[in-house]
Order: C-alpha cells, then sequence, then structure tokens
C-alpha cells in the first residue's frame, strides 16, 4: 500500500511533537532527582496506556491490536522504551540545554537512514545538512579534550535510538495510528511491570501529577509523531525537528 503524502500537515504535526517533546522533557528532569529512571518510566507509561486505549478501542473495537507486521510494531516500541530510558538517565548527570543540544543529531540520523531503510530520496544539500550535524556534534561533544563529557554519549545513544523509532515508525505507516500507539503503550508497559515494583518509591500528590503529565504529554506527542510520519517522508520531518 502507498504510504499517503500530505507534507503540510504532517510538518505541523511535527513541530507540535516537539514542543510537546520539550515539555515533557522539562517535566522529567525535574522528575528524575527524586525517583529511578524505571519508576518514571513504568508510570508514563501505565499513563499513557490508559489513554491509548480510550483513543484506540472506541474507534477501532477488537481491531484495535491488528497489525500485518506485528514483530515491527513490537520492536519499534521496544526501541522507544531504550530512547525514554537512556535519555531520562541523561538528564541525571547533563544539563537539560546540553542532553537537547547533542539530542539534535538525529533528524540528521533519520535523514541518513531514510535512504537505506525507507527508500527515499535525499538530494545534495540534504545530504550537506548531514554531513554539517556530524561536525556540529563532534564540536559538541569535543572529544579528545579535557572538557570532554562523557555524559554526552549517552544522549547520543538517545538520539540514534530516537532516530532508528522514527524510521521503524515510517515503516509501520500502513498500521492506523491508533494501532501504532496502543502497541507502543503496552508494549512499553509490559516490560517496565518486569522491573517497575523493584524500583517503587511512593510519590507525593505534587509527584504524582507531574509523574501523570508526563505520561500525558508522552501519548499526544508520539500520537502527533505517529501521524506526521504517516502523512510526509521522514526525511522532509527532520528540518522541522529543531523547532
Amino acid at each position: 500500500m502507498t504510504k499517503p503524502t500530505r507534507p503540510v500537515l504532517g510538518i505541523l504535526l511535527a513541530i507540535t511533537t516537539m514542543l510537546l517533546f520539550a515539555s515533557m522533557d522539562s517535566v522529567s528532569k525535574v522528575l528524575v532527582d527524586q525517583f529511578s529512571v524505571v519508576q518514571i518510566l513504568w508510570v508514563r507509561y501505565a499513563v499513557f496506556l490508559v489513554f491509548a486505549l480510550c483513543l484506540a478501542l472506541p474507534k477501532l473495537g477488537r481491531t484495535a491490536i491488528k497489525t500485518r507486521r506485528p514483530w515491527l510494531q513490537i520492536t519499534r516500541s521496544l526501541v522507544l522504551v531504550a530512547e525514554i530510558g537512556v535519555f531520562v538517565f541523561a538528564f541525571r548527570y547533563m544539563e537539560f540545554a546540553d542532553v537537547h543540544a547533542v539530542a539534535a543529531i538525529a533528524p540528521l540520523m533519520v535523514t541518513a537512514m531514510s535512504v537505506p531503510f525507507l527508500g527515499e530520496r535525499v538530494g545534495p544539500r540534504r545530504w550537506a545538512a548531514v554531513a554539517i550535524g556530524l561536525v556540529g556534534m563532534l564540536v559538541i561533544l569535543r572529544p579528545g579534550f579535557s572538557v570532554f563529557d562523557p555524559a554526552a554519549l549517552i544522549a547520543l545513544a538517545g538520539a540514534a535510538l530516537f532516530a532508528l523509532y522514527q524510521v521503524l515508525t515510517r515503516m509501520a505507516a500502513e498500521d492506523p495510528a491508533e494501532v501504532s500507539l496502543l502497541y507502543t503503550g503496552l508494549v512499553g508497559f509490559v516490560v517496565l511491570t518486569f522491573f517497575g515494583p523493584f524500583f517503587w518509591v511512593w510519590p507525593t500528590i505534587t509527584e504524582t501529577g507531574l509523574l501523570a503529565a508526563a505520561g500525558l504529554l508522552g501519548v499526544v506527542a508520539h500520537l502527533a509523531l505517529i501521524k506526521a510520519l504517516s502523512l510526509a517522508p521522514a526525511s522532509t520531518l527532520q528540518p522541522f525537528n529543531y523547532t
């Protein structure tokens, strides 16, 4: 099936996604000083799953879990769990702005990956942007100097995982956005349930609100991202991820 192309709407959704992710990351930065990464992710995914079910079941019913490519959906969901965990972990050791500076390489990674994995055509100007981005990453990391921060490698790993997640999400674009969203929440919650109880610390009312807010921001952000990647080529959206 040919993927639908509505680039303008896809771009608007991509911009919305980045704004929501920035808000979610701000909340995560506050929470990571009080709770383990595992607990933060477990609660976020619990909230995520509840809202995903509320969105998917009324519209799709029993077919909400139906997909032609279950392993692709499971893999992209696992990649996202790893990506979120890595970034939240990075916030424990790096400043918010520094993490996002390193993460800025992700759009360029997606542009590069979109050729072999998605068969998208990337012109010389986009390849030049990839090269410039790689140079910028090296400037940020400053390898070989005494000021090099090894924690930047954590954020770099998160950027690579986020890029891979976007590519896999584009590959799964034949499924309705609600199906992809439900797999994202369900797989993540099931995996984290094996570990979450061992890291549990009871939150205060305020902290509970922050945990819930992070989960809600996440579900809306990922719904927007999934929809954006179903409407426009991944390489087209990447420049707008710097919003």
